[in-house]
């Protein structure tokens, strides 16, 4: 008996002991292979409230997607000032916008055409489509889908690429499977590899929202790129005007 008391507190503690290590960000479940995905980034927003560039540029990173908007009338506070140091450092740039349920997509793309300059060599819009933090009201995916190419039509004409759709993975089977094949998709999955129900490539991967980096306060999410370099600078040039089209859907 005591032999098993002994080992249940064993085991015990030991989870206890990991759990608190991957809360605390010192172990993850994903481990990207750097030479599969060698192509690596963080995606930021005021949420990280200290981020010191000039140590964050020791660190090996390719892309920073940051935080411009949200909804109708949001701002990111930390966005112009992040916009210009990743500039700086020379760290391909890309802005996300959170979409809200409760805003037309016509009034969001202003929103973010307001915020975002447009600017050669750099990353596709992102939009930001989730439950977490969006507001209650629960429109049909034939709505979602409305808005949503509503907005990218408004916003590929200011720069000149089409959007890419950052979603979770209860998120894309309720609005995306199946649905606009033309865009790309940077799916968030902190646990497993990912792989999208309708058999769509992903493009980016966000695998942890406990990462660690010099120079950042706090947790910091972790993102790679599927495919190698010459691949992601193709990401950063204009496309061709038939590419983004009207009728794209």
């Amino acid at each position: 008996m005591n032999r098993k008391i002994a080992i249940l507190g064993t085991i015990l503690f030991v989870g206890a002991f990991l759990a608190l290590f991957f809360e605390e960000g010192y172990i993850r479940m994903n481990y990207p292979d750097k030479k599969r995905y060698p192509v690596r980034g963080i995606d930021i927003s005021h949420h990280q409230e200290s981020v010191d560039w000039r140590i964050l540029s020791r660190a090996d990173l390719d892309f920073a997607f940051i935080k411009a908007t949200e909804g109708g009338d949001h701002k990111d506070t930390k966005f112009p000032y992040y916009w210009e140091e990743a500039g700086k450092l020379g760290i391909a740039r890309g802005a996300y916008h959170y979409f809200t349920f409760c805003k037309t997509g016509r009034e969001q793309a202003l929103n973010f055409m307001d915020s975002v300059p447009d600017e050669e060599g750099t990353l596709p819009p992102i939009i930001n489509l989730e439950y977490s933090g969006n507001c209650s009201a629960r429109p049909g995916k034939e709505k979602i889908i409305e808005e949503i190419v509503e907005f990218s039509d408004i916003v590929m004409e200011k720069y000149g690429k089409r959007p890419i759709i950052y979603t979770t993975n209860k998120s894309y089977r309720d609005f995306l499977a199946g649905e606009l094949p033309e865009y790309k998709i940077w799916i968030r999955d902190i646990y497993w590899s990912p792989s999208l129900p309708d058999g769509r490539q992903w493009t980016f991967w966000q695998y942890t929202d406990r990462g660690k980096l010099w120079g950042i306060e706090g947790f910091v999410d972790f993102n790679v790129f599927n495919g190698g370099r010459e691949e992601f600078g193709e990401l950063l040039k204009k496309e061709p005007a038939a590419d983004y089209s009207r009728s794209g859907h």
